[in-house]
């Protein structure tokens, strides 16, 4: 078996991005009546897993591709289009064309629609969450809003539209800034009488006083938040160091010659590069 090539390159941590400010990736126009607040749209969570990319057992990249069932050829995008299945095996095609049509009308507005009591709208709506901050100019309106909101208790319900989608939203104020958490739809939502769920059964009166006395034993006056870790990806994160330390399980794919005019096939250059280490060996 082919011995695998050590490197000592260190991979660069995600802590650079996370260390830089965020950026707005939304800019538009928060409205309701004759109101309108330029407001830029900024993720409110970011995604701090350790990724793991697939490899072949020589370390080579690996890539996923759509194929035929049938013939088992590769197909590129010329080839594909989308269905949508009526039936097993039977499908509706609906060209991107029709899909364009069917896309909402373009806008940079934030429609505010409604005002609600925030605690009306169950948890289990929000969706993904992100912060509303005012655009350059408008910070005295957004100001005025949002200790408005503050004041009512009311959260705002509106649409707009992001990347061709429609979304609905729910803004409301927090800690002196605007929140939007955006919204499934009632239809996305499941209800408990879809679980089978065991009978209601009535409970001896010592075995509930029993789970009252654990809560209160584990419970606390305020959440915090150094509790809220993924102990997991640490745990990986750390395992991965060890073994760049120790120059342990490390493989490194040697970039394929380029020769002019042409490129050479990576694959090909992979079974040389092993076939050579093979006779070395």
């Amino acid at each position: 078996m082919p011995r695998k090539r050590a490197t000592t390159k260190k991979r660069t941590a995600d802590a650079d991005d996370n260390s830089r400010a965020a950026r707005p990736f939304w800019s538009g126009t928060l409205t309701f009546g004759l109101v309108s607040v330029p407001v830029d749209l900024y993720p409110g969570n970011r995604t701090n897993r350790a990724p793991l990319r697939m490899l072949s057992a020589n370390g080579e990249p690996l890539s996923r591709r759509y194929y035929s069932q049938k013939t088992e050829h590769d197909l590129n995008d010329e080839q594909m289009v989308r269905g949508f299945e009526i039936d097993k095996d039977k499908y509706v095609v609906v060209t991107d064309e029709e899909l364009e049509r069917l896309a909402p009308e373009q806008s940079r507005d934030i429609d505010l629609r409604r005002f609600v009591p925030l605690e009306d709208i169950p948890p289990l709506h929000f969706d993904r969450s992100y912060f509303l901050a005012p655009s350059e100019g408008s910070e005295k309106a957004y100001k005025l809003l949002s200790e408005t909101m503050a004041k009512s208790g009311l959260a705002g319900i509106a649409t707009f539209v992001m990347r061709g989608k429609e979304y609905l939203v729910a803004i409301f104020p927090e800690n002196g800034i605007l929140r939007a958490e955006t919204m499934r739809f009632a239809d996305e939502i499941r209800s408990p009488n879809q679980i089978d769920l065991p009978e209601k059964k009535r409970l001896p009166a010592a075995t509930v006083k029993k789970f009252e006395r654990l809560i209160e034993k584990h419970s606390s006056s305020e959440l915090s938040l150094s509790t809220l870790k993924d102990e997991q990806t640490e745990k990986l994160l750390k395992l991965v160091e060890k073994k760049r330390k120790q120059q342990k399980n490390i493989v490194e794919v040697e970039a394929p010659e380029r020769e002019e005019g042409k490129v050479v096939d990576l694959m090909a250059a992979l079974k040389k590069s092993l076939a050579g280490k093979r006779k070395a060996a």
